[in-house]
């Protein structure tokens, strides 16, 4: 028997099932340093929030009864709990977008094919075969922000600094993977998840419902991960005003311009703190989005 019928009554399991329709998920995966918890609807009794609770736990607890991890964190899952996973961490991501590592879940189940897609460009690029040979990770122990602070205005690395300290952000907020099972594909998973607040740097981009959706489009057309697309069904909480201008005018943009530039994800960040922002972008064949999404005035 799986380790999630385990732990879970046929009732419950039933109340995950009948998520197979949620449609929506929430559009980001950080936590915010300023983040509280929110209420938590109840699904027949049953608190959904205490439902997923309990399966990460159980994930997390059963690893020693299961096939060996293949890295420090991996939870290895077979085809049940990963479907099972996929439709929880759905449903508890819409309810509360605030939870990120069930965020995090929902991009890691339904990654796909996308991930070894991604792997072959990285290795079909010098900058990309370097990043996947030495792995760098982004974190507050590895950047010196004092250093950003003090590079040029228009710098990659000040506009970073700046890009954090204007959004409350911080670069520790994101993620470990846990559910992809081969080490280097994980790898892929994480750096992305962790070069993400960089592409809202490079087009300065707040980290609103808006922005954060066109930048979700933007990503759809670039990297190709399933969730970045499902992602724009969130714009139905977004008030028509905004919802008409993310369709016409954010989304237009992001998919032209993800789908005509590099690919994000064989860039090796940390090599250009020191470049200029207008270099990048014209390198990399990418474009400033439309105004009223950015951290800088109109």
């Amino acid at each position: 028997m799986s380790v999630l019928a385990t732990h879970f009554s046929r009732r419950a399991a039933r109340h995950c099932v009948a998520l197979s329709s949620v449609a929506l998920i929430p559009i980001v995966s950080r936590s915010p340093r300023n983040a509280t918890n929110s209420s938590v609807a109840q699904v027949h009794g049953y608190g959904v929030e205490w439902q997923m609770t309990r399966v990460t736990r159980a994930l997390h607890t059963s690893v020693t009864s299961r096939r060996s991890p293949s890295y420090p964190g991996h939870i290895p899952l077979n085809n049940f709990e990963n479907a099972f996973l996929t439709l929880g961490s759905a449903l508890m991501a819409l309810i509360d977008p605030r939870r990120g590592d069930m965020v995090a879940a929902l991009g890691e189940t339904t990654a796909g094919s996308t991930l070894p897609k991604l792997r072959d460009a990285m290795l079909d690029s010098p900058e990309g075969r370097r990043i996947l040979k030495e792995r760098p990770r982004i974190s507050s122990k590895t950047l010196d922000m004092q250093k950003f602070k003090a590079l040029p205005n228009g710098t990659f690395g000040r506009e970073y600094a700046r890009w954090l300290e204007v959004c409350n952000v911080s670069p520790d907020s994101r993620e470990p993977v846990h559910y992809i099972d081969d080490p280097e594909l994980a790898y892929v998973m994480q750096r992305y998840r962790e070069t993400h607040d960089f592409y809202h740097a490079l087009f300065a981009l707040r980290v609103s419902a808006l922005p954060e959706l066109a930048l979700k489009a933007f990503e759809f057309a670039n990297l190709g991960f399933p969730m970045n697309a499902l992602a724009l069904g969130a714009s139905i909480k977004m008030n028509a005003a905004q919802r008409e201008r993310l369709w016409r005018e954010f989304v237009p943009w992001g998919i032209e311009c993800g789908g005509s530039a590099r690919c994000l994800l064989t860039v090796y960040w940390e090599e250009r703190w020191e470049q200029d922002l207008r270099d990048i972008k014209k390198e990399f064949g990418v474009w400033d989005p439309p105004a009223g999404a950015s951290i800088r005035p109109s």
